[in-house]
């Protein structure tokens, strides 16, 4: 097969590929129009819905030729239509009207460009319209974009208000007249948009971008007069309810009158019925504010009247009392309370030791009675063998003749010789008051007979035993042994 004419041909004859082409065997303009004629036709065609943003009929010519643009994106599209399809619309279409077109794409070869050629148009009707309204309210809220939680607080005075309207418009003038009604000193930046058509949104949008930016701008109103649901449809452009959804500064909306209700109102942080509204909330009532601040004043003032007076009446009363009338009184009372307590702790103490000291002598008493010491002075003495450090006797076994004996008395002490133990006849007449036998025992004898367990200080721990003279005469010694346990 040959390829069509005017087309370079390819390898075996077969037509010339777009991969085939190259700098030195390129297309013609002719083949790349062709195949992009070609290439276009076999697109289906589809129903497409936009807003009409530039509508041109020529005089004398079978062809219209409009521009289709997109409501929520800056996107548009070149169509173009049979002049018979506009004029069997009930109404002629105008710049901003939505329309539904059916058609297709079509490549015009001779100056290669591209356009939607058109067979059927239908307007939007206004329940669909509302419809597609209502769709997107629900979008919105979906998102949480419509969420009361959202909304800010208003400053209380803010010191510079963004107002975004049209020019010399009654909306305009009823936000400014009434602020300054309210608050004279308010201070506006207006911006002045259009606010009706298909490149109102748009305008605002950028309206409202530059007053966010500003940071002197503490609040942004929006205002608008009333209208028809199509007049008012820029205000429910998707792009502007989300753009007024990320602002950082609190957005007024005063769009319309009160049952107007664009999507707008649902995204901002205040919606206003109407622009005189939104003058008479944006800013304070001065007048207002001077009888608040003057009721706020006399109230301050009784407060603080009522309040002196009852401090001075409980001072007048602290005044008059006895204890400031007479404060050494109660000092005095006090006074002789604690004297009388000291006293009273003396005489307790005094009796306490005297108790304590009598006790003490008694104890005293005691020990002095019951002491060796006491023993030894009644006649009693200690015997040991040896010297001080010997052993106290308690047997006579103890001390056989020759045994160096030591006498401890109540005055002191003496040093003896045994002569050995004495018969126990010997003892019991001592013991009986009989007169010793003429051949009795010397003073050297008066250790051997004395009892070895006398004494109560004896380094022993058995039975203590004590020796006391019995008034024998000179030369003769007989001692008494008494067992005393206590």
């Amino acid at each position: 097969m040959s390829a069509p004419p005017g087309q370079p041909a390819g390898g075996a004859g077969r037509p010339l590929r777009a991969a085939d082409t190259s700098r030195d065997n390129p297309w013609p303009v002719r083949a790349l129009a062709q195949r992009m004629v070609e290439y276009i036709g076999k697109a289906p065609a589809a129903w497409v819905e936009g807003q009409i943003a530039q509508l041109s009929v020529r005089p004398g010519s079978n062809t219209a030729y409009l521009t289709l643009r997109d409501p929520a994106v800056e996107m548009s599209l070149s169509v173009s239509c049979p002049r018979q399809v506009i004029e069997t619309l009930p109404s002629p279409p105008t710049d901003g009207a939505r329309v539904v077109v059916h058609g297709k794409f079509d490549f015009w070869a001779a100056r290669g460009s591209l356009s939607f050629r058109v067979d059927a148009m239908h307007p939007v009707g206004l329940g669909e319209l509302l419809a597609r309204l209502e769709r997107l309210r629900k979008l919105l809220a979906a998102e949480g974009l419509t969420d009361p939680s959202r909304r800010r607080r208003l400053p209380f005075l803010p010191g510079l208000v963004g107002l975004i309207t049209g020019r010399d418009s009654a909306a305009e003038h009823d936000v400014l007249v009434n602020a300054r009604a309210r608050w004279p000193a308010v201070r506006f930046a207006v911006k002045h948009t259009l606010v009706q058509g298909n490149q109102a949104a748009g305008q605002v949008i950028d309206a409202l971008i530059e007053l966010d930016a500003d940071p002197a701008v503490e609040v942004i109103v929006i205002a608008r007069g009333g209208g028809s649901v199509e007049d008012l449809l820029p205000f429910s452009d998707e792009t502007l309810c989300r753009a007024v959804s990320a602002c950082s500064t609190p957005v007024v909306s005063a769009v319309g009158h009160e049952p107007d209700h664009p999507i707008l109102d649902d995204v901002v942080d205040l919606r206003c019925s109407t622009p005189t509204d939104a003058g008479k909330r944006i800013v304070p009532d001065v007048g207002a504010e001077l009888a608040l601040l003057s009721t706020l004043r006399d109230r301050a003032r009784r407060a603080l009247i009522g309040w002196v007076a009852t401090e001075s009446e409980r001072l007048a009363r602290w005044r008059s009392a006895t204890v400031l009338a007479d404060p050494f009184s109660p000092i005095e009372r006090r006074e002789f309370e604690v004297t009388g307590l000291r006293q009273r702790a003396d005489r307790a103490i005094g009796t306490v030791l005297d108790r304590i000291e009598r006790d003490l002598g008694h104890r005293k008493a005691q020990l002095g009675v019951l002491g060796p010491a006491a023993t030894l002075a009644r006649g009693y003495a200690v015997v040991q063998t040896g010297d001080a450090s010997g052993p106290v006797l308690h047997s006579t076994a103890q001390a056989p003749a020759g045994t160096a004996l030591r006498i401890r008395l109540a005055d002191g002490a003496v040093g003896a010789v045994s002569h050995g133990a004495e018969p126990v006849h010997a003892i019991r007449v001592a013991a009986s008051g009989s007169p010793p036998d003429a051949g009795g025992a010397t003073d050297a004898d008066a250790g051997a007979g004395t009892d070895a367990g006398a004494g109560t200080d004896a380094p022993s721990s058995s039975g203590r035993g004590t020796t006391r003279s019995a008034g024998r005469p000179k030369g003769r010694t007989s001692t008494r042994t008494r067992k005393e346990n206590r």
